[in-house]
């Protein structure tokens, strides 16, 4: 059993900003950040241009990389393993990776994130980064004057449909249904774009491309018919599963599924548990907010343990006082 101050678990811009903070703190953190996961979403995207500090635009893998290197510099510990079981108990967490590694943490910080929802097509992995999306404000600059499909019938989707049009030469929103699920301001707003269509009652079914994206085959979900649309941008916008499942069933979720914090701080129902990244996050969810709230929980982990700690220290004091006062004089 290895004792620490902090254990952080998932890395991503969440967790690695968060382990740059408790290492530079001389916290000594450990940051499990997944055997397969390590890196997050990021590591599945090609360039990233609105990341504050690169003019010119970062591959998604060397950002994470260059945060794992700036975490290890200042001393944080990265284990590629991932966590099988997590037991949540106030000054002493205990944590069990799939390796058998087993860690008691004075303070854990969740950074698990999130996953986006996907078609589960053939080729929809594949052609990820090159013509498939999960982020329009990510990707949009990339399909100036494209045909873009959208997929999806809620306010994000049509979000994104609507923002996209500011690249697309024109943009064609999928959706299962007749109805959209979106707020009726927003299915108005998506109305008087003139670069965006509706394609209802449809689905995707097939996704073509071998280096990047020709064309989608979309379904009518009523007949059954098939058409072919000549798209080189899909984005998918199905929402999203924050990733809670270790945890679940011993801290609070909203009603939305994602993990509960206190306000606009880290915290959790649980002393000494903080979560930071996508698991919080079912608005925004970009690297740079997640890095944001990964630096927030650092600090209120810092915070918590220095009153650990400073509660320890008066804790002695008290009791060396009370020995003292109970000695026999001349002793």
């Amino acid at each position: 059993m290895t004792e620490t101050q902090l254990v952080i678990i998932g890395s991503g811009p969440a967790g690695y900003t968060a382990a740059v903070y408790a290492a530079r703190a001389n916290l000594n953190p450990v940051v499990i950040a997944g055997s397969v996961t390590a890196g997050g979403e990021l590591m599945n995207t090609t360039d990233v241009e609105n990341f504050p500090g690169f003019p010119e635009g970062v591959q998604g893998p060397e950002l994470m990389e260059n945060m794992r290197a700036q975490a290890e510099r200042f001393g944080a510990e990265v284990v590629y393993d991932d966590v099988e079981t997590l037991t949540l108990e106030p000054g002493a967490h205990q944590i069990v990776t799939a390796l058998g590694a087993r860690y008691t943490a004075k303070a854990v910080i969740l950074a698990t994130g999130s996953a986006y929802r996907e078609l589960n097509l053939p080729n929809e992995k594949k052609l990820s980064g090159h013509g498939v999306s999960w982020c329009a404000t990510c990707d949009g600059f990339f399909f100036r004057d494209q045909h873009i499909a959208v997929v999806g019938g809620g306010d994000s989707a049509l979000e994104e449909a609507t923002f996209l049009t500011r690249f697309a030469s024109k943009v064609t929103l999928i959706h299962r249904r007749q109805e959209l699920r979106a707020s009726q301001a927003m299915q108005d707003r998506a109305k008087a774009d003139e670069k965006l269509e509706f394609l209802l009652d449809s689905e995707v079914a097939e996704i073509h491309g071998d280096e990047s994206l020709t064309g989608i085959t979309v379904r009518s979900t009523v007949t059954g018919e098939t058409s072919e649309l000549p798209v080189t941008g899909l984005f998918v916008a199905i929402g999203s599963d924050p990733r809670t499942s270790l945890f679940a069933d011993q801290l609070p979720l909203r009603a939305d599924g994602y993990l509960e914090v206190d306000g606009r701080s880290s915290k959790t129902a649980v002393d000494g548990v903080f979560a930071a990244g996508d698991v919080i996050d079912s608005v925004y969810r970009q690297a740079v907010t997640a890095a944001g709230s990964g630096c927030a929980a650092a600090l209120d982990a810092e915070h918590y343990l220095a009153g650990l700690e400073s509660a320890a220290k008066q804790s002695q004091g008290v009791d060396a006082a009370a020995a003292a006062t109970a000695a026999p004089l001349g002793s």
